[in-house]
């Protein structure tokens, strides 16, 4: 999943408050792992998930997103933030892409 660069930026402002719902611990993105943030973003649609001392936090974060069917809108620190709409009722509206005026 890919947003254009305006919605990322979005949905970061939204995740500021927000805390770290999932942990990503030494054993890297196992199956445990990939059933919490599934479930996270069931309930929730755009979590933070902490990363504990990732090798390359860019390829982990990456693939947590692949593997989830989400959006990797940004990552800071060790934290990544991922987005994926709920598939029958997203409480979370987008900002539509501006239109260029001709």
């Amino acid at each position: 999943m890919e947003l254009p660069a305006q919605q990322r930026k979005y949905l970061r402002g939204l995740a500021h408050a927000l805390r770290p719902i999932v942990q990503v611990g030494q054993e890297g993105v196992s199956e445990g792992v990939l059933a919490a943030v599934a479930q996270a973003l069931l309930d929730h649609e755009l979590i933070k998930v902490r990363m504990h001392e990732p090798e390359d936090k860019h390829a982990m974060a990456a693939e947590l997103a692949a593997r989830s069917g989400a959006c990797l809108c940004g990552l800071i620190g060790h934290t990544a933030i991922l987005y994926r709409p709920h598939p029958e009722e997203p409480t979370i509206v987008l900002p539509q892409r501006a239109e260029a005026e001709s």
